[in-house]
């Protein structure tokens, strides 16, 4: 349960309806199925000792003293499991029934969880047979024992802090003012759900969506287990569609997968820093019974996949929906900019690498949506000693083919004059070598804008604002960066996406553009190829992209960011290697602050984003020793 991963499994035994001591045998070895995987936190089904589907069987006191044996049974048999255990079963209290869930740990019954929403429409009648929920809980004598019984209840676990459970059942969840809300707002981080949603056209995908969205807005996880098809199927069939989300995504999901676990991890950790981050989720103290819970240390291992590419979907379909949005939110931002400051021009440094390429696109769009002639984008190339004929080509021809304004500006003489006025040696390759071209490129830009009325459009991207990548009041600096929250992993699928729908001419350039290694190209080029890549000198953009995501999004500490990352690239880079780059991102993200205080405007578009006005705001001289002495610390084998 390290890193507040907690292992959770939601469960469909292969039961009969109204036989519990076979459904006992059933649950009881899914029990330990759950016990051998690591599970924490088991859900079985609404009235899985019984059945969902018994009907006015409920009443027969048959029923209801083998059910009780039944369910003595398996708290006796589940003495050995460390899981905190819900269990669906229909209890009789003061001469009524209630359909409840009983909450085991260790052999031992913590609480009893009445049903508050008992639905009777359509199918459903269950307030023939049940009661709702008392509006307060109570003590009851319960096997021997006193039980809690009530709704407002909270399991709170030891270790990890993070994780707090509780519970509500099936229609609980369909109502407009779910019992979750409150369990979320006193605590609870779990939601679990003992449920038996008949399958009907177009459920499942409802249901998938319901839970989804709950969990997104009580930021919390969510545990959905459904019957199975051992109900009766006289008017309804049970699919046991089975679900586990956290914060709005499914991590899990299963049909028809009778006596098998549906299992995931939750991580309470990040739900705990997300509702930290989020002023308006406001806690409460309703009077919950908190019961405390301890679990057996070890070691969680993880099922769960964290994309390696977080800031790109997947999914095909799903990315190309996503980068055509995110270039019209690009383009959207810079319309009203240009509108804003009156500007009769855009210009823009044009190198035939990837960054510039797609200022250059989404400044094409935005002129296109003002209806404005694409000749009033100047587009300048500024060739000196790094540049290769490569990328100054795929510079001039991008231009031509989408039709706007091309100059090209050489700025070796100024560079040379510059390195005489301070005393700089040619053969000095230092940062001053480097960064006296970026400055010169950057006043050629200004200049051109004011000489013309135009305003200057950035070009750097949110990778780059994160190492430090960029010139200080040289490339850092515009009057609006349309890529400050791209991500160089993004920027590549956006020129593609673009590249993929464009006409052949401008299709090529991008293309070779794609297949161009990126590069600053302020040292000297060999043999005419360019001598500077900038992933041999910075590390992998992607793992820089992974860092950047779980860091500043999820708040994740350097040892579970480097846990994650070497289950997200296994295979493609080693431990060792990831911990290397991992020091040097916290190293250069502390480091490069100041360039981050003063960024230019930019159009937010992801939930990422480097703004000193908006999601980031962080001290230029914060010390990063925390951060590196647990990063160097890691064991990487």
């Amino acid at each position: 349960m390290r890193d507040g991963f907690v292992k959770v499994a939601a469960a469909s035994p292969d039961l009969k309806v109204a036989d519990p001591v076979y459904n006992a045998g059933e649950i009881v070895d899914l029990i330990r199925k759950a016990e051998g995987a690591g599970v924490k936190v088991l859900v079985f089904p609404e009235l899985s000792v019984t059945g969902y589907t018994c009907g006015d069987l409920f009443f027969q006191k048959s029923l209801q003293q083998s059910a009780e044996e039944a369910l003595i049974s398996i708290v006796k048999d589940s003495a050995s499991s460390d899981a905190l255990i819900f269990v669906g079963y229909p209890y009789a209290h003061k001469g009524k029934l209630y359909n409840t869930a009983v909450v085991i740990k260790s052999g031992k019954v913590l609480a009893l969880i009445p049903k508050k929403n008992l639905p009777s429409y359509g199918e459903f009648y269950e307030t023939r047979w049940f009661t709702p929920a008392p509006s307060e809980n109570e003590v009851v004598r319960f096997l021997g024992e006193d039980v809690v019984f009530g709704n407002k209840i909270i399991f709170d676990s030891l270790l990890p802090s993070s994780l707090s459970v509780g519970c509500e059942i099936c229609e609980d969840l369909w109502v407009p003012e779910s019992p979750s809300v409150r369990l979320a707002l006193n605590g609870a981080t779990l939601i679990v759900n003992l449920s038996a949603s008949d399958e009907i056209i177009g459920k499942e995908e409802y249901r998938k969506n319901l839970v989804s969205s709950v969990s997104a807005r009580l930021v919390a996880g969510y545990v959905y287990a459904d019957a199975a098809d051992g109900e009766s199927t006289t008017d309804m069939v049970f699919t046991g569609s089975n679900i586990i989300a956290e914060n709005g995504s499914v991590l899990s999901s299963s049909m028809f997968n009778n006596g098998e676990l549906t299992i995931s991890e939750i991580d309470t950790d990040r739900l705990i820093t997300e509702r930290q981050r989020m002023n308006t989720f406001i806690s409460s103290d309703d009077g919950y019974e908190h019961i405390p819970v301890s679990f057996r240390e070890c070691e969680t291992k993880l099922t769960r996949v964290f994309p390696s590419h977080p800031f790109v979907p997947a999914d095909e379909n799903e990315r190309d929906s996503r980068c055509e949005e995110i270039l019209t939110l690009q383009a959207y931002g810079l319309k009203k900019r240009i509108i804003a400051s009156h500007a009769s021009k855009a210009v823009i440094g044009l190198s035939g690498g990837l960054d510039s390429t797609l200022a250059l696109l989404v400044t094409v769009r935005a002129f296109d949506l003002l209806k404005r002639d694409r000749k009033d984008v100047i587009a300048i190339t500024m060739p000196c000693f790094g540049t290769t004929e490569r990328t100054r080509s795929n510079a001039e021809k991008l231009a031509s083919a989408l039709g706007v304004t091309f100059q090209s500006i050489n700025i070796t003489k100024s560079v040379f004059q510059h390195f005489e006025d301070i005393g700089q040696s040619v053969d000095d390759l230092s940062v001053t070598y480097e960064n006296s071209q970026a400055r010169e490129r950057t006043q050629v830009l200004m200049d051109t804008a004011n000489k013309t009325g135009g305003i200057v459009i950035g070009t750097g991207d949110l990778s780059e604002l994160a190492l430090g990548w960029a010139t200080y009041n040289g490339d850092h600096m515009s009057m609006y960066g349309v890529n400050s929250s791209i991500p160089k992993t993004l920027v590549r699928y956006l020129v593609r996406h673009t590249a993929d729908t464009m006409s052949n001419e401008a299709s090529l350039v991008l293309y070779d553009i794609l297949a161009t290694p990126v590069s600053p190209e302020l040292l000297p080029a060999k043999d005419g190829l360019i001598s500077q890549v900038t992933e041999d000198i910075v590390g992998p953009y992607e793992l820089h992209d992974f860092f950047l995501y779980y860091m500043v999004r999820c708040g994740f500490s350097p040892r579970k960011i480097f846990r994650i990352a070497c289950e997200s690239f296994r295979g493609d880079y080693s431990p060792s290697f990831i911990k290397k780059w991992l020091v040097v991102f916290i190293r250069r993200f502390f480091q490069q602050q100041f360039k981050r205080s003063c960024l230019p405007d930019g159009p937010k578009v992801g939930t990422v984003t480097l703004s000193p006005r908006s999601d980031w705001r962080m001290p230029s001289d914060a010390a990063a020793d925390s951060w590196l002495k647990e990063a160097e610390s890691i064991m990487a084998e």
